[in-house]
């Protein structure tokens, strides 16, 4: 992938980046693969926001991607990479020998034309997916499961990777993109090599309209309104919060209060936390 930049002709240029779409081989998505899903934008089911700063964006078809790999010992060509709105990786669009077809996500490396294939006994290329006691210490993985069966739900975003740390008893310890070292059962599926799409992280929107193409309304920093909106509200000109800490419209603590439950049965299997970041929320900006 690489980043195209624009000349400043207009103030919405003068910073916006965007991806080439090199690796895209394939514009329109396999029609057996997609569905529609219904677009919240904020609301439950009383039609309430509970959700701030959400809806419009532009229509999206979602693609089903196969993230448990479960079909195993069969062989795939890999026939297309496409663009997937749903996500920041690419997708790849696999043909099994047997006539069926599946999306997986699309790591680096991984061409037209190549060959998947998914089990224990599978060689250790990139594409494959195995379970973890297969796959030798010091291996980039992603797609990784949590629980044996259910399907990938760790470092499945542009550009991630785990490295398979250590292997003890019935587990294996992987060092995660976020620098947390945890521990996952052996038998759990993973898929070698890093997540595609890599400079996504380096990609500049330029301005607040490509944001509302994605689905996100305008926020307002809880400073700049009023007492009744806001407890951060008020004041002669720019004031302080006014108190210990900054807090949600609702007034629970916010930006940096942890929200994980303490007796979260996981944590355990948590070797060292993730490396403590020196942002505050999004951009550092007040709820």
């Amino acid at each position: 992938m690489g980043i195209r930049n624009y000349r400043p002709y207009t103030a919405g240029t003068r910073d916006r980046s965007v991806a080439d779409f090199k690796e895209v081989t394939k514009s329109e998505p396999e029609k057996s693969l997609v569905v529609s899903i219904h677009r919240s934008k904020g609301r439950n089911n009383r039609g309430v926001i509970t959700c701030r700063h959400r809806g419009g964006g532009h229509k999206k078809l979602y693609r089903i991607i196969d993230f448990k790999r479960d079909k195993q010992g069969i062989p795939a060509k890999v026939v297309a990479i496409e663009y997937d709105p749903n996500r920041n990786a690419r997708i790849a669009l696999l043909h099994y020998q047997d006539g069926e077809k599946r999306y997986i996500l699309h790591p680096v490396g991984l061409e037209v034309g190549a060959t998947v294939v998914s089990g224990e006994g599978s060689p250790i290329e990139v594409g494959n997916a195995m379970p973890l006691s297969a796959i030798p210490l010091g291996t980039i993985v992603h797609n990784v499961e949590l629980y044996p069966g259910r399907g990938g739900q760790m470092v499945r975003s542009a550009g991630a990777g785990a490295q398979v740390a250590a292997k003890d008893g019935d587990y294996v310890t992987l060092k995660l993109p976020s620098t947390e070292v945890r521990m996952v059962r052996r038998n759990c599926m993973a898929t070698i090599g890093q997540v595609g799409n890599t400079e996504h992280r380096n990609l500049t929107l330029g301005k607040a309209g490509r944001t509302r193409h994605r689905g996100r309304r305008p926020e307002v920093r809880g400073s700049v309104m009023n007492p009744v909106d806001h407890p951060h509200g008020g004041g002669e000109g720019r004031a302080p919060i006014g108190r210990s800490g900054p807090v949600t419209p609702w007034g629970k603590p916010a930006l940096g209060k942890k929200t994980r439950k303490k007796k979260k049965l996981s944590s355990a299997l948590i070797v060292r936390r993730r490396r403590k970041s020196s942002k505050r929320g999004r951009g550092g900006r007040e709820s």
